[in-house]
C-alpha cells in the first residue's frame, strides 16, 4: 500500500476556491448540462428552499426542550438521547444518498426525502414520547440524505458561479437554523405554550420546498452509474484525521443546537431570550463560514486556521457556560465565528487532502458518515452528565476535552499532504 508523502515532499497545496467545497455524491465523470434550461431562477429558488429545511428540525427543539421535558417527564439523559438521535441518523443514513441518487437521480431523491422530512417533523408532534423519538429518527435520516446530495446539485447545475452559489447555500443553511431557533418559542407562546404545534409548524416549509422542487424532479435526467471506484481510503491515517476532526467539531455544534438554550434558561434567561441567543450565534457563523476557507487556503497548510477557529469555539462555549449573562451576546458572536469556521474548514480539508474529485467525494462520505455518527455522542454525553450532577458546570469539561481532541486531529488533518487513496475508472 502506498503511503502519503512526507511534509517536506508534499506539493504546494493550491488555494481552495469556494466552489470546490461542493462535492457531487453521484461522482459521475461526465459533465451534465443544466437540468432545466431557461429556468435557472426556479432552480435557484428550489435549492434555497431545500437548504432552508436542513436545520430547523434540529434547532427548533432545543429552545422548547425544557417545556417538552416538563410535559413528557423525560429525564436529562432521555432528552440527551432525543437530541442525539437525529444527529446519529445524519451519519448512519448519509451512505444511502449516492445509492438512491444512482437509482432515482438526485432530483427525484431530494423530492422524496423532503416529504419524509415533513412526515418526520409532523410525527414528533403527534405522540408525546414515541412520536418524538421516531419522528426525530425520520427527520435526521432525511436531512442526512439531502445534505449529501444538495451540494453536488449546486456544483453541477451552476458550474460557472459555483462560488457564489456556495455562499447562497451556506447562507440558507444558517438562516434556516436561526429562524427555527428564534421563532419556535414565540410560536409556542402564541398557542398557549403548546409545544406540539410549534414543532409541527416546521413541516410546512418542507412541504413548500417539495412543491417548489417538483418541476426539477419531473424533468430530471435519468439516473447514472458511478464511473469510478476509490481504494485505500479507509486504511489511511490522514483520512481518519480529517474524519475525526469533522466528527468532533460537529459534536460541539450539535451540543449547541441541542442544549445551549436549556443551559441559558437555567442560568436565568427566558426561553425567548435563549432562543434568540442561539439564533444570533448561528447567524454569525455565516461570516466565518464564508471567510475561513479562503483565509485557510492562503498559507502553506491549515494548522493555524484550525487552532484559531477551535480556540474561538472553546472560548465561546466556556463564556456561555461561566461568564456573566450581561456579556452573553458577545460570547454568542465569538462562538458563532468559531463554529462557522470549524465547519467550513472541515469541508475545505476534504478537498485539500484529496488528489481528485472522486477521492474527495468518497472522503466526504467517510467524513460525514463516521463523523456525524461520532458527533451524536456529544449531546448524549451532556445529558448524562447533567443527570448525574444536576447542573451544568461539569459540562465545561466535555467542552474542553472535545475541543482539544478536535484541535489535535485538526492539526494532523491540516498538514499539506494528500490521502493515500487512488481513484480507478470502472
Amino acid at each position: 500500500m502506498s503511503t502519503a508523502p512526507s511534509l517536506d515532499e508534499a506539493p504546494e497545496t493550491p488555494a481552495c476556491p469556494p466552489e470546490e467545497l461542493l462535492i457531487d455524491a453521484e461522482a459521475d465523470d461526465e459533465p451534465r448540462p443544466h437540468a432545466l434550461p431557461g429556468s435557472a431562477w426556479l432552480l435557484l429558488v428550489g435549492l434555497v428552499m431545500v437548504a432552508l429545511n436542513l436545520r430547523p428540525a434540529l434547532s427548533s427543539l432545543a429552545p422548547l426542550l425544557n417545556l417538552v421535558r416538563e410535559a413528557t417527564g423525560l429525564s436529562a439523559s432521555g432528552a440527551g438521547l432525543l437530541t442525539t438521535l437525529p444527529v446519529l441518523c445524519l451519519g448512519l443514513f448519509a451512505p444511502l444518498a449516492p445509492i438512491l441518487a444512482r437509482r432515482l437521480g438526485s432530483e427525484r431523491t431530494v423530492l422524496l426525502i423532503l416529504l419524509t422530512l415533513a412526515g418526520g417533523i409532523l410525527l414528533r408532534s403527534l405522540f408525546p414520547v414515541a412520536g418524538l423519538f421516531l419522528g426525530s429518527l425520520v427527520a435526521g435520516a432525511s436531512i442526512g440524505i439531502i445534505g449529501v446530495l444538495l451540494p453536488g446539485i449546486v456544483k453541477r447545475d451552476f458550474p460557472h458561479i459555483a462560488g457564489l452559489m456556495t455562499g447562497v447555500y451556506t447562507m440558507a443553511l444558517c438562516l434556516g437554523a436561526a429562524l427555527a431557533a428564534g421563532a419556535t418559542v414565540p410560536l409556542a407562546e402564541g398557542m398557549d405554550r403548546a409545544w406540539q404545534p410549534a414543532l409541527a409548524f416546521w413541516a410546512l416549509p418542507a412541504v413548500l420546498a417539495a412543491l417548489v422542487w417538483l418541476p426539477q424532479a419531473r424533468q430530471a435526467q435519468q439516473a447514472h452509474r458511478q464511473a469510478y471506484k476509490v481504494t485505500g481510503l479507509w486504511r489511511d491515517p490522514l483520512a481518519w484525521q480529517v474524519t475525526l476532526y469533522m466528527g468532533l467539531q460537529s459534536s460541539l455544534a450539535y451540543i449547541v443546537f441541542g442544549w445551549l438554550p436549556s443551559i441559558l434558561i437555567d442560568r436565568g434567561l427566558s426561553a425567548v431570550e435563549a432562543g434568540l441567543v442561539l439564533s444570533g450565534s448561528v447567524m454569525t457563523q455565516l461570516i466565518s463560514a464564508l471567510g475561513a476557507p479562503w483565509l485557510a487556503s492562503r498559507g502553506r497548510d491549515q494548522r493555524a486556521a484550525v487552532v484559531l477557529v477551535m480556540g474561538l469555539t472553546l472560548a465561546g462555549l466556556l463564556g456561555m457556560l461561566y461568564a456573566p449573562l450581561s456579556g452573553i451576546w458577545g460570547w454568542a458572536v465569538v462562538l458563532g465565528l468559531g463554529q462557522g469556521g470549524t465547519f467550513s474548514i472541515a469541508l475545505a480539508l476534504i478537498v485539500l487532502r484529496s488528489r481528485d474529485a472522486h477521492v474527495a467525494a468518497n472522503l466526504s462520505g467517510m467524513a460525514q458518515g463516521v463523523g456525524y455518527t461520532l458527533a451524536a455522542m456529544g449531546p448524549l454525553m451532556v445529558g448524562v452528565v447533567h443527570d448525574l450532577t444536576h447542573g451544568w458546570s461539569t459540562v465545561g469539561i466535555i467542552f474542553v476535552v472535545v475541543s482539544l481532541a478536535a484541535t489535535a486531529f485538526g492539526l494532523g488533518a491540516g498538514r499539506n499532504l494528500h490521502v493515500a487513496a487512488r481513484s480507478e475508472h470502472i
